[in-house]
């Protein structure tokens, strides 16, 4: 595996690997990783971390069991632990001289598009200044209806923003199995994925690490939105030492591999959009124009509902109630004053 044929590459790293059983910090395997990423530098990639591990660092610190742990106190456990989390990225960088930077988003952060477009425009001036972006979801804000819920989906969303060709996502296991290997020994690895469809999400487990909040679940989702952006994802084991220069010696991965995007950026990120806020049904002669590459015409639409503003991303559902192809099954609410003069709507017909 070569992954010098990347340019801008993001890597997420697990709770897991960031602590050891007795919540002891790694401090062998940081050396190691930032070995990994001046390698990288050297050879002029960017690098953007995508990091769990703030409520991990915080419960360890307050000596909280997490399994007890409420949202609200989950807010208020992440305020202790990212402070630790960006003290303990610093402590390490720095001894190479590398500047580091913390970005904190929410789902709001990169569902809505201005503020999409201002996280990319952050990270990419940080880039251009040689210091290291650290992102995180920011869990001391968030609620139930605002947070991702796993940093899976959020670096994959960050990796679509910022246009990056890989996702490097260090986890607790090897890759994407034929069969659960906790319970068939004769389980192997599928070193290879090139399109996410029922058989490979009937793959996915939901057994989920003592800090972690995803699972398997959540990294096919987070491989589907990097996929359907272009963008390759790595899956790999990221405990050992040296995990992204073992990638290349190292045949136990799974490679989602994207093929070549014709969507621009604007289309992608409606795409992948997590939280869509409702539906648009369409005739018959509004999909054909939409498949021709026309736009969507008030006359068109037959049905609205749900509750969304100008700007929010909706589906649109043809005549056999169906939601049109990937690439066409979305767009941004833009035709609102055409639809009905007011700021907020919720028809069920009109």
């Amino acid at each position: 595996m070569n992954l010098l044929q990347y340019k801008t590459i993001v890597l997420k790293i697990g709770s897991s690997l960031i602590v050891d059983s007795k919540n002891k910090i790694k401090k062998n395997w940081f050396t190691k990783l930032i070995e990994d990423i001046l390698f990288l530098h050297k050879h002029k990639k960017k690098v953007i971390i995508v990091s769990s591990g703030a409520i991990a660092l915080g419960c360890d610190l307050l000596k909280i069991n997490k399994k007890n742990v409420k949202l609200s106190q989950f807010q208020a456990i992440a305020a202790v632990g990212q402070i630790e989390l960006i003290n303990l990225f610093k402590k390490f960088f720095e001894k190479k001289k590398i500047k580091i930077s913390q970005i904190l988003l929410t789902l709001d952060d990169t569902e809505e598009r201005r503020r999409s477009l201002n996280a990319k425009e952050t990270i990419n001036n940080l880039l251009k200044m040689s210091v290291m972006p650290i992102v995180n979801e920011n869990d001391t804000v968030g609620t139930s209806e605002i947070r991702y819920g796993d940093n899976d989906r959020l670096a994959a969303r960050v990796a679509q923003i910022c246009n990056a060709d890989c996702l490097i996502m260090l986890s607790d296991v090897n890759g994407l199995y034929s069969q659960d290997p906790k319970k068939n020994q004769f389980a192997k690895i599928i070193k290879k994925v090139e399109k996410i469809d029922k058989k490979i999400e009937n793959l996915a487990t939901k057994s989920i690490s003592a800090y972690g909040t995803g699972g398997m679940i959540t990294k096919i989702k987070a491989a589907k939105i990097c996929m359907q952006s272009g963008c390759d994802m790595i899956l790999t084991n990221g405990s050992i030492n040296n995990p992204i220069k073992n990638i290349a010696k190292n045949k136990n991965f799974t490679l989602f591999k994207a093929k070549s995007s014709s969507l621009n950026a604007k289309k992608q990120w409606i795409l992948n959009s997590l939280s869509t806020k409702g539906s648009i049904s369409i005739d018959d002669g509004a999909e054909k124009a939409l498949l021709n590459g026309k736009s969507l015409l008030p006359i068109g639409v037959t049905a609205v509902e749900g509750t969304f503003k100008r700007g929010d991303a909706i589906y649109i559902i043809n005549s056999k109630k169906k939601k049109l192809q990937p690439e066409f099954q979305r767009t941004l609410v833009k035709m609102l004053k055409k639809l009905k003069d007011l700021k907020q709507i919720k028809l069920k017909k009109y």
